[in-house]
């Protein structure tokens, strides 16, 4: 944090109460700045990348979509191939992009806490879903509660660096789907007044959580006119398939009026392309689809793009989430959003340490 003396010479007052009261705190890293200049792709690159994305959804297509949402895509000019793939036409494609909307509030429980998204603004915030925390008690790791969830969420309600609360972690206390996502929910508006997302990955959950948002909103509808809860929607398996479940959810998030994160999370090596810029083209095309889906249930709907492959160690199989891979495709990512001037999210900030140690904080920077 940086100090502003506000105190007049004249006036100064001597010791520590007088340097508190003549001292504002000011961030180094106030919610909004502007980003998106590294670009490891060049003018070219993005442009075939951007091809290949629309080639991937009007030749490839998307299997397993649900039949709600196949009856709404062949409404609008969508068609199904000889192997039920989903195909997406490349006009509807590109009006989809161009109508969508640029830029919107981010609401926060409480007002103060407001941020608008898009325009390359970036705002840092939790996210992941680990199953185990380490106990600061014990040293060890240990199953995650939704204890675990309340306490992040109070810690992030006071941080000024972290804009808004994903949830972090799996209750693994939870019995069902529905006390998870109800449960999630609840700990994260009792610990933060700051926007929250949470992952839903069934309709049931997102209509049975209605309630409880209109209740801390104000009143019956009040959550839809402001709404700062953001459902997290993995719409898609990579590769290039649908979620069923998360499809649901999906639906049923834009019908409630909510933001939708639209993830997508190949891994390059394992569930997308080895070389980096077909994961990222993908990436696009899997977000994408699941972005002509909200259009096309709600076109005013609150969509985030969040093309967020990961990257393979090829020895063993397993994601590195601090590799120096991991950056490039996250940037390139942001890079292909701000081509197509979407509000979006990418990761970062992740490490392979199991401990809050040196490679831990060298990786996360």
């Amino acid at each position: 944090m940086t100090e502003l003396s506000l105190a007049d010479p004249s006036t100064r007052r001597s010791g520590r109460r007088a340097r508190v009261e003549q001292t504002v705190m000011v961030s180094p890293i106030p919610p909004g700045l502007i980003g998106g200049r590294y670009k490891p792709l060049t003018d070219a690159e993005v442009l075939r990348i951007h091809e290949l994305t629309l080639q991937l959804l009007e030749d490839l297509g998307l299997s397993q979509l649900t039949p709600s949402l196949e009856a709404r895509a062949l409404a609008s000019g969508c068609h199904v191939d000889g192997n039920g793939r989903m195909r997406f036409p490349r006009a509807l494609v590109e009006d989809v992009i161009a109508r969508a909307r640029r830029k919107f509030t981010l609401h926060g429980i409480d007002p103060i806490h407001d941020i608008e998204i898009g325009g390359k603004r970036v705002h840092t915030g939790t996210g992941g879903a680990a199953p185990t925390i380490m106990d600061f008690e014990t040293g060890r790791y240990r199953e995650s509660t939704v204890a675990d969830l309340y306490d992040i969420a109070r810690l992030v309600d006071r941080l000024d660096n972290i804009h808004w609360y994903h949830r972090s972690i799996v209750a693994r206390d939870a019995k069902t789907i529905l006390d998870l996502d109800m449960n999630t929910t609840y700990a994260c508006l009792a610990g933060t007044t700051k926007s929250i997302a949470v992952s839903y990955t069934d309709s049931a959950s997102v209509r049975a959580v209605q309630p409880m948002l209109d209740a801390v909103a104000g009143g019956d509808g009040k959550h839809r006119g402001r709404p700062f809860c953001t459902a997290v929607c993995c719409h898609v398996v990579p590769p290039m398939r649908f979620a069923t479940e998360s499809c649901d959810a999906l639906e049923a998030a834009v019908l409630a009026g909510m933001p939708i994160l639209l993830v997508s999370a190949g891994q390059a090596g394992a569930t997308a392309p080895a070389a980096l810029a077909g994961a990222v083209a993908q990436a696009c095309a899997e977000v994408l689809a699941g972005l002509i889906l909200c259009h096309i249930i709600d076109p005013d709907c609150r969509g985030i793009f969040a093309a967020w492959p990961f990257v393979s160690d090829l020895r063993t199989g397993a994601m590195s989430g601090g590799s120096g891979e991991q950056a490039l495709l996250s940037a390139a990512c942001a890079q292909m959003a701000n081509f197509y001037d979407l509000p979006n999210s990418v990761p970062a900030g992740m490490t392979d340490s199991k401990l809050p140690d040196a490679q831990s904080g060298l990786k996360s920077g």
